[in-house]
């Protein structure tokens, strides 16, 4: 049960803003400022838009790439669930994604992607944890495999701390029991409020 109840690390929105401001800058200085951005569904969206605005970049599609592994474990396989939203044939692209923990799911979208035949593809991730096989163009900061995390970005904070606290339940049941177990085992302080919200739809004994 402890691989289940990973450490973690919660992301902020300044951590954020400074990894969408650190990505921009390296576009810009390698002078590949894209026509397209691609972002993976659904990782992806907040860190596409965020890149758009920095780069002004008017053109954003999605793409969803599935992954199937357990959630908050660094395996899984990963699949393309619905295609590319627009054309991208001749023009310059970057796919974004928030992360790349296998690499699957960019590896994917860039296959997908380049069988549209743009003139050039580019990835880019806020976060590359280095023992990924797919190693983005651009990524705002590296994380070393002995120092893996499951990061608990903004945008998908309540659906994390739902997986993470039923987790948590299965070991010491109740609210407060909970919060002492996700504190303790993953490093995540959670105020009680917040999981008196999640007990509402997901049962914590």
């Amino acid at each position: 049960m402890a691989d289940e109840l990973p450490r973690c690390r919660k992301a902020t929105w300044e951590d954020v803003d400074g990894w969408a401001d650190r990505v921009a800058d390296l576009v810009r200085k390698a002078s590949a400022i894209p026509q397209t951005v691609v972002a993976l569904a659904r990782g992806g969206w907040v860190p596409g838009r965020l890149l758009c605005d920095r780069l002004e970049v008017h053109r954003l599609l999605s793409l969803r790439a599935q992954h199937w592994g357990v959630t908050a474990t660094p395996s899984g396989k990963a699949e393309l669930t619905e295609d590319l939203s627009g054309s991208v044939t001749g023009e310059t692209v970057l796919v974004v994604d928030d992360i790349t923990d296998t690499g699957e799911s960019l590896s994917l979208a860039v296959e997908h992607v380049r069988a549209q035949r743009p003139s050039r593809v580019e990835t880019a991730a806020f976060l590359h944890i280095d023992h990924s096989k797919f190693v983005p163009t651009y990524f705002a900061e590296e994380v070393p495999r002995t120092a893996w995390v499951w990061v608990v970005f903004p945008w998908n904070y309540w659906e994390d701390l739902a997986t993470l606290a039923a987790r948590a339940a299965r070991v010491t049941p109740g609210v407060d029991a909970v919060r002492k177990t996700l504190r303790e085992r993953c490093g995540l302080t959670v105020p009680r409020e917040d999981l008196a919200r999640v007990s509402r739809h997901v049962a914590l004994g």
